[in-house]
């Protein structure tokens, strides 16, 4: 019996590129393609697929949002993430949302069936860069300088990934080195740099550091934390 799935990227060739690529491989069933997250989230409401391909950033709705959407209502569908990103800022949201596989775009088709498979099979479809950033993650990821909260005790609405940062720029990194050490992008640390700016009321790396040297989120060079 074939997996029956369905194609949400937002980019046409791109689509339609992946659409002819299943459609020559065996156990595969194209079932609909869509542009976005809530073309995909109608498309499995109208046609119950086994499987979504994702992408992630499309408009109006990106795939972490539709991802989360789908395993809520319709937990009959898996969702294996196919992307050309796998930072940690789109790896993990799309793993929390409920994504159980996640493939890079350079995939190719047996990959690609072979990550069907092993999510209908209550598995989990990794690519092997994938796996091995999980377990870098696992086994490699440094403490960070002093103890960052729980969410729901970080000030100021700070997320944990914010307080992190806000941590590593206490420590005197660069964005550069920050984006280095948490796998992430230059231009992301700057929009988290700029949201916990804009959230701790302050306006430039000095005030950031003394705000969490007076919130406890990390401390003065040479303090004790016995």
């Amino acid at each position: 019996m074939n997996a029956r799935v369905v194609v949400a990227d937002d980019q046409s060739v791109v689509r339609e590129g992946i659409v002819m690529l299943l459609g020559l491989l065996p156990g595969i069933e194209v079932v609909g393609s869509a542009r976005d997250g809530d073309e995909a989230v109608a498309l499995v409401a109208e046609r119950a697929p086994d499987v979504v391909l994702m992408d992630l950033r499309m408009p109006r709705c990106g795939g972490v949002e539709a991802t989360r959407r789908i395993r809520k209502e319709y937990p009959g569908t898996q969702v294996v993430v196919l992307t050309t990103f796998a930072d940690d800022d789109s790896l993990f949201p799309a793993l929390q949302a409920g994504a159980r596989g996640y493939l890079t775009k350079d995939a190719g088709g047996d990959e690609i069936v072979r990550a069907i498979q092993a999510v209908l099979s209550g598995e989990a479809g990794l690519s092997p860069v994938v796996q091995r950033r999980l377990l870098e993650r696992v086994t490699t990821a440094p403490a960070p300088a002093g103890p960052v909260p729980e969410e729901s005790r970080l000030p100021d609405g700070l997320t944990p990934r914010e307080a992190e940062v806000l941590v590593l720029i206490a420590e005197g990194m660069s964005n550069r080195e920050i984006a280095r050490k948490l796998h992430i992008s230059q231009a992301t640390v700057k929009s988290h740099i700029n949201n916990l700016f804009a959230k701790a009321g302050v306006r430039d790396r000095a005030q950031a550091v003394r705000y969490a040297y007076v919130r406890g989120l990390a401390h003065p060079p040479g303090t004790s934390f016995t």
